[in-house]
């Protein structure tokens, strides 16, 4: 569904439910906004969740920093330190992963891998924004992903701290399906 189909359908819905749905953005809640405008628009027009995103990505840029943002993640060692702290398990780890959304484009969730208990804690999401605010004025990379820039530089500093090996598959492109860390 391209843009002038997705706004002739948002104009064919009730004003109660553009309501709903508009709140469910402004509260930056895209997975229930997702939810609805597929609850109500999947059996009579055929809109999945890939439509629904794209019609919730068009309400998200519709009113920009109106949105009441979540907060972003720090990156200072201290801050990144102390959640690591935090984890179930012994830290044996520091990764950096992809991921992405049509709301926030690829950002980097960094993870604390843990045994005994084994798992993975986020100790922080980094978005193009966090990096921006992390890296300053030193924004020139070249062709790297600002948050892939970030991520590696806050990951490498934390697991130096914690002397773990630290493990980016992926720094220079945004790759979601990268190997990912193995001990």
């Amino acid at each position: 569904m391209d843009k002038a189909a997705r706004t002739e359908w948002w104009e064919s819905v009730p004003a109660g439910i553009r309501h709903e749905i508009d709140g469910y953005v402004l509260q930056e809640s895209l997975l229930r906004a997702v939810k609805t405008i597929t609850a109500i628009g999947l059996v009579p027009h055929g809109i999945g969740v890939g439509t629904a995103q794209l019609i919730a990505a068009d309400r998200y840029l519709h009113y920009g920093n109106q949105i009441a943002r979540k907060p972003e993640s720090p990156l200072d060692l201290d801050s990144l330190a102390y959640r690591a702290a935090g984890c179930a398990g012994r830290v044996v780890a520091i990764e950096a992963v992809w991921d992405g959304d049509t709301v926030h484009d690829w950002f980097v969730d960094l993870l604390a891998i843990t045994t005994a208990p084994a798992g993975e804690t986020r100790v922080a999401t980094i978005y193009q924004t966090t990096a921006e605010r992390y890296l300053g004025k030193d924004k020139d990379h070249g062709p790297r992903h600002l948050a892939g820039t970030a991520a590696e530089r806050a990951g490498r500093a934390l697991a130096a701290h914690l002397s773990v090996p630290f493990h980016f598959a992926s720094p220079d492109v945004p790759d979601d399906e990268a190997p990912r860390w193995r001990p």
